[in-house]
């Protein structure tokens, strides 16, 4: 499965919600050192009920704009 979503740093909770633009994920950690990319995996592990080790960001690794690859990795 592939996503594209938004992702919005430094937020006052952990969050995935469906906007009329798409997918925005709400992240508690802060945009560096890749603790955000990192908190946005762990997030949508538990919301899809899988590993972490089989999602992976495709795209956007700076950005806040990514596509994420979720399953075979």
């Amino acid at each position: 499965m592939r996503l594209d979503l938004k992702i919005i740093p430094g937020a006052s909770k952990n969050l995935l919600k469906k906007t009329s633009s798409g997918l925005t994920a709400y992240v508690t950690a802060p945009a560096n050192d890749g603790k955000a990319n990192q908190a946005l995996i762990l997030l949508l592990s538990k919301e899809f009920k899988t590993a972490q080790s089989q999602i992976s960001i495709t795209k956007g690794l700076k950005s806040r704009h990514k596509t994420i690859k979720i399953g075979e990795v």
